[in-house]
């Protein structure tokens, strides 16, 4: 059986935090500070948990933060360069989230030295949460280390200036400035946006499609740019960018990837049975003619409009198809969408629609009813 997630924060895991704090502080209350961090752990989930570590380091710490912040760098596990560190060797691992919280929650007036900090964990770890304390409070200085951040030899730390920046990062507190206005960030991607590790593009697109949830226009212009001159690795970055846009059917972004306004002729939905039950499939075809006298690119999908409780539906857009629909020829195809009981959806008996998307244009709908009894 899998072990739970919160238990990466166990009994053992601080007992080894407070070890290493007291082995550079030999007044470290290392038993005060075992018995706070371990108060109800079983009670506790993964965030709570970081959480009440963060709170027994706030207690048993030096009020110093200059003292406090020496005592947390040399706890830290040597960097990793062949081999893993293990726990003996220092701090490493999700042991790291905690204390980047508190260097988030006490640092703030001592600049350097937190960055010095985070610049440490991250690589060990990630600072991606612990940053943002100080993108809140001292936006300007901030970005500027991170700015001469950009071309450490470190990936980790590049990673940490594209996901630290995230506007709307999971797990961790939003940055409303940056999501009013991204600009900033965008000239810390434009850096980033040709890094040799896939590790860090990756967070550099995660970034983009959170800026493209509040500026869709932006963020597919950016991918116009981008995609000029663009080897691979660039191109696999800016499709995962604008996964959200594609989605959604912004022209813009679909013009981006070739995906122009579709030239059809005879289209044909075809809902093979038009009652299906809970736990059964929905089985439906479509056929579509060109009218056009050279190849279309088509990116094709689906959506299905649920019912609701109140009788109205809400759409959930699914990805289907990419193809080439040849001059002045027809192309079919056939789906099997499942409706199967799931936590995150309640469903409803009732009418609800099949709607098709070819390049972001609605071009067909049909109807069926969904029967749950």
């Amino acid at each position: 059986m899998t072990e739970p997630f919160k238990n990466l924060f166990n009994h053992n895991v601080i007992n080894e935090i407070a070890k290493h704090f007291q082995r550079h502080w030999k007044d470290f209350d290392k038993q005060g500070f075992v018995d706070a961090a371990c108060d109800q752990l079983e009670e506790l989930e993964l965030k709570a948990r970081s959480q009440q570590i963060t709170a027994a380091m706030s207690r048993y710490l030096p009020d110093d933060f200059e003292h406090a912040g020496q005592i947390l760098l040399a706890a830290l596990a040597p960097e990793a360069k062949e081999k893993p560190a293990t726990e003996s060797d220092g701090i490493s691992g999700w042991a790291i989230m905690p204390m980047g919280d508190y260097v988030g929650m006490h640092g703030l007036a001592h600049h350097d030295l937190s960055m010095i900090l985070l610049n440490a964990m991250t690589r060990r770890f990630t600072s991606e949460f612990s940053i943002r304390f100080f993108l809140l409070a001292s936006p300007e200085e901030t970005l500027n280390t991170l700015k001469n951040w950009l071309q450490d030899d470190n990936k980790h730390v590049r990673r940490l200036i594209s996901e630290g920046t995230r506007p709307r990062l999971p797990w961790a507190m939003q940055l409303p400035s940056f999501i009013q206005n991204p600009t900033p960030v965008i000239e810390l991607l434009e850096a980033l946006k040709d890094d040799p590790e896939e590790y860090v593009r990756r967070s550099v697109a995660n970034n983009l499609n959170d800026i493209a949830k509040d500026h869709p226009d932006l963020v597919a212009d950016i991918a116009k740019k981008w995609m000029q001159g663009a080897d691979i690795n660039r191109q696999k970055l800016i499709r995962h960018a604008c996964r959200t846009l594609l989605k959604q059917g912004n022209q813009k972004a679909l013009e981006v990837f070739g995906y122009g306004k579709p030239k059809l002729g005879s289209i044909k939905l075809e809902i093979h049975e038009e009652q299906v039950k809970l736990n059964g499939n929905l089985e439906f075809s479509l056929s579509i003619e060109s009218t056009s006298e050279s190849d279309q690119s088509l990116m094709i999908d689906y959506v299905i409009h649920h019912q609701k409780k109140n009788g109205k539906t809400t759409p959930k857009v699914f990805k289907w198809k990419k193809a080439t629909l040849l001059a002045g020829k027809s192309l079919s195809m056939s789906k099997k969408h499942p409706f199967k009981a799931i936590t995150t959806r309640v469903y409803y008996n009732g009418l609800h629609e099949v709607e098709i998307l070819v390049n972001g244009q609605s071009i067909a709908k049909n109807s069926f009813f969904l029967s749950i009894d």
